[in-house]
């Protein structure tokens, strides 16, 4: 088949779980279909990457978007558009053009769209459409406005409702849907005249990757939370993790460290590791396996957003053990006590954090768990297939 798929980001480098997801399964499926990549880029120097891509594409094409989304450009079009900020940011009007002038030039089988926010850029066609809801946006952005205070909180409201909208008519205009999780699909059913156009196909893991790294771990007892600073939910469990479990950890065991590990942390996240004990902000890192292998546990207090779970995943992958809280895992099908341990009070997660560090059976029961788990059901090759099965279905 040849496809024509349009991403709000460029596969490469893996550096937030979207990246992970498309450059993992282009080159699973490259084999079997031609496929034609149109991407937004934040800077001219990310056209570097493209040859990573390139070995998996027919064409790779970019488009720049604005390099920081609060420009006033940004925010003016907003307060006169129907459309919602997340939209106005990503819709780049030479990438609209350039996406009519390919379907008029040449024939697709299908459009693959990566998140509601790049449908704009498709005009009326016959085409068949696939979008992917890597997350329901404007749920996460919900959860997150209502710990903010007013008057910024109404305005946030005010834009969350114009996502919610056109996401909503995204789903109904889409031939097809694909979510990360049945809940998701269940949600996004309730508001289809046919709810059957949804279907799950997981995030996965590059099991064989992460296992070519062996185990090291610090002589210290050792905390990590992973996580893309962009995303505001993101943002907010590191923050809960500093202010409200790590004083906890402490209290039990003194000489823990924290490693906060991710891209584009936040000034004030910079801040903690000369505020708080034992804290380091190492932001990106060159190869995440490391700072996997080197940690204890991974401690993913989440509470509001979607996203995508990489990190969850990559932890298991790597026989790190996992402490989260019930949104961390949420649509990932693990059990507590088997593959993760699960709390949603700080007191709660503090305690498994050090339960973990002291019983070396639990240790090494989740970890050897955790990696037969993910192995088992998030490989990526079986989840190509099953995206492959869909491609193939809207042909028929």
């Amino acid at each position: 088949m040849k496809i024509l798929m349009l991403t709000p980001y460029l596969p490469y480098p893996l550096l937030s779980g979207g990246q992970i997801r498309t450059y993992n399964l282009l080159k699973e499926l490259s084999g079997r279909h031609e496929i034609t990549l149109f991407a937004l880029i934040k800077d001219h120097q990310e056209k570097k990457y493209i040859k990573d891509i390139q070995p998996f594409c027919q064409q790779v094409r970019v488009f720049k978007r604005s390099s920081k989304p609060f420009t006033a450009k940004n925010v003016l079009k907003t307060a006169i558009s129907t459309y919602p900020f997340l939209v106005i940011r990503n819709l780049v009007p030479e990438a609209v053009s350039a996406v009519k002038a390919e379907l008029n030039h040449t024939h697709y089988d299908l459009i693959h769209a990566e998140t509601f926010y790049m449908m704009p850029h498709i005009p009326n066609t016959r085409t068949p459409i696939l979008l992917v809801e890597q997350t329901i946006e404007y749920l996460g952005y919900e959860s997150y406005a209502k710990k903010i205070k007013q008057p910024l909180r109404h305005l946030l409201e005010f834009d969350i409702n114009k996502i919610k909208r056109w996401e909503q008519f995204y789903w109904k205009k889409a031939d097809k849907l694909i979510t990360m999780s049945g809940k998701d699909q269940a949600y996004i059913q309730q508001y289809l005249s046919k709810p059957e156009k949804v279907e799950v196909v997981f995030n996965g893991v590059d099991n064989d990757w992460f296992a070519q790294v062996p185990h090291k771990l610090s002589n210290d007892p050792t905390v990590i939370y992973v996580g893309t600073f962009k995303w505001l939910p993101n943002v907010e469990a590191a923050k809960y993790l500093i202010k409200k479990v790590w004083p906890k950890i402490l209290q039990l065991q003194p000489n823990a460290q924290l490693k906060i590990v991710g891209n584009e942390p936040t000034d004030e996240l910079k801040s903690y590791q000369e505020k708080s004990q034992n804290v380091q902000v190492l932001g990106r890192v060159p190869d995440i396996r490391y700072a996997f292998k080197q940690a204890h546990v991974l401690l993913a207090p989440v509470f509001s957003g979607k996203g995508t779970r990489y990190k969850i995943l990559e932890s298991l992958a790597s026989g790190t053990p996992v402490v989260a809280t019930p949104t961390a895992v949420e649509g990932l099908n693990l059990k507590h006590n088997q593959h993760v341990l699960i709390g949603d009070s700080s007191q709660t997660l503090a305690n498994y954090v050090v339960n973990l560090f002291e019983d070396k059976k639990l240790w090494q029961k989740l970890s050897t768990n955790g990696k037969k788990f993910v192995k088992q059901h998030y490989d990526w090759q079986p989840i190509a297939n099953k995206l492959d099965k869909i491609y193939q279905s809207m042909q028929d």
